[in-house]
């Protein structure tokens, strides 16, 4: 019997590099689950010990951590949707956080704290310290440069307060792209940015109880690029809303203690 040989299959790298990222994202879309009112659920995993800030999405501290991806779209779905995946440990002193954007069409230009990093390839943090989103939200967001706008919202834009630059420096910042990105880079880029964000900075805005096992936050998380050549607007909980609006904390989804 003669046997024919089948030549390889040799596909371009950027439709590997796009079928490579869609598996990912399903698979990551499994360690977000849903509770009875169809919410999206993340556990977020006690530390036995603290973290070394250095943005490395793959050392030990985040091994064996669930990812949660964003993997809904608010506005009409973008042709860049970057895979965006996020983890969060805590302790009795911090929650820990990191993301990693397998992105493209980066850019950072934002200077400073409380610049307007969301108009940068940038990702954020909204979260109430508690189940109850009346007693306000924070928002933390942060660009692959590791530029921050943080505020804490009883009511969106008229009941606001920063978080003053002396309570920030009190958070431990990590990022691995530099602090300015410009011109923008066109070609695949992934980027990691990772903080510790301590308690006692949240307790000078909001009632606080440091969280032990089965506390009970409401948040999102969403990854954004306004100004950048490829807008996006993705989130982690589904937001049902006809335009771009991330401060929605009804829609927040719940993050429970393990």
């Amino acid at each position: 019997m003669r046997v024919k040989h089948i030549r390889s299959l040799k596909l371009p790298k950027s439709l590997i590099r796009v079928i490579l990222g869609g598996l990912l994202l399903l698979i990551c879309m499994s360690c977000t689950s849903e509770n009875e009112k169809g919410e999206s659920v993340y556990t977020v995993q006690r530390a036995s010990e603290a973290a070394v800030i250095d943005a490395n999405w793959e050392k030990p501290f985040w091994q064996n951590v669930p990812a949660l991806s964003l993997a809904h779209h608010m506005g009409e779905k973008p042709a860049h949707f970057p895979v965006t995946e996020a983890k969060l440990r805590y302790d009795d002193q911090a929650i820990y956080v990191i993301f990693r954007v397998q992105d493209q069409y980066v850019r950072a230009v934002a200077d400073g704290y409380q610049g307007p990093v969301y108009r940068d390839s940038c990702v954020e943090f909204f979260f109430t310290p508690g189940a109850d989103i009346a007693a306000g939200y924070f928002n933390l967001e942060m660009n692959c440069g590791g530029q921050a706008l943080f505020m804490h919202q009883l009511k969106w834009e008229t009941e606001v307060t920063p978080v003053s630059a002396d309570h920030f420096s009190e958070v431990t910042v990590a990022h691995s792209l530099p602090e300015i990105v410009d011109p923008e880079i066109s070609e695949p880029t992934t980027w990691t940015v990772e903080y510790r964000l301590p308690f006692s900075v949240l307790a000078n805005y909001t009632s606080l109880k440091a969280p032990d096992a089965g506390t009970v936050w409401r948040a999102n998380f969403y990854k954004c690029a306004d100004a950048t050549s490829a807008p996006h607007w993705l989130t982690w909980a589904e937001v049902d809303f006809p335009r771009p609006n991330f401060h929605l904390p009804e829609f927040f989804g719940a993050l429970v203690f393990e």
